[in-house]
C-alpha cells in the first residue's frame, strides 16, 4: 500500500499490514509475561533480603536500647524533681527507709513529714521494668536515684550500665 504524496515535499513511502510482523512479538511477549519466576530469581531476591535485613536489624535494635535508656534518664529526673519539691515541703528527702514510696503515699514509718502532699500519681518502672532504687545519703551526691540498667545489676557498660541522678 503508498501512501499518497504529501503537501511537504517528501517521497511516499510504503507501510506493511499491521497483521504480517506485529502478531508473532505480541504473542511471545505475552507469552514471556505470563510464564513466572524462576527458581533463581526468586534464591536471588531472598538472599539480596537477607543481606539488607542483616545490615539493619542490628541498628534498630541499638536504637531501642538508647531509647531505653534515655527514657530512663527522663524518669530519673523526674523522680529528681519530685524529691527536690518534696524536700522544699518537708525541709529533708525521705529517708531511706520510707524511700520512693513517700512521693506517691504519706509516710507511716520514720519521722512522718509534716506538710506531706502527693507529689507523683504512681511510682515508674524504669524501662527494663524494674523499680527505680533511692539511696538517702546518696554515694554520688546527697541521695542518688537510679536503674541497674538493662542486666539489672551493679556494674556494666553501654546498655547495662546504671542510669543515675548523677549524670
Amino acid at each position: 500500500m503508498i501512501q499518497p504524496p504529501s503537501l511537504t515535499g517528501t517521497a511516499p513511502r510504503a507501510t506493511m499490514s499491521a497483521t504480517s510482523h506485529r502478531a508473532p512479538i505480541h504473542a511471545s511477549r505475552k507469552k514471556r509475561l505470563s510464564r513466572g519466576f524462576t527458581l533463581i530469581e526468586l534464591m536471588v531476591v531472598l538472599v539480596i533480603i537477607g543481606v539488607l535485613a542483616a545490615l539493619i536489624v542490628p541498628n534498630v535494635l541499638d536504637r531501642a536500647d538508647d531509647a531505653r535508656v534515655t527514657a530512663a534518664r527522663t524518669d530519673v529526673n523526674n523522680l529528681m524533681q519530685a524529691l527536690k519539691l518534696y524536700k522544699l515541703d518537708n525541709q529533708r528527702y525521705p529517708s531511706a527507709e520510707q524511700g520512693l514510696l513517700a512521693l506517691t503515699a504519706k509516710p507511716t514509718v520514720g519521722t512522718i513529714p509534716p506538710n506531706w502532699k502527693p507529689y507523683l500519681d504512681k511510682l515508674p518502672n524504669d524501662p527494663w521494668g524494674r523499680p527505680y532504687q533511692f539511696a538517702n545519703p546518696g554515694v554520688k551526691g546527697e541521695i542518688d536515684v537510679f536503674s541497674y540498667g538493662a542486666d539489672g545489676v551493679v556494674g556494666g557498660e553501654g546498655k547495662n550500665a546504671e542510669v543515675g541522678s548523677w549524670q
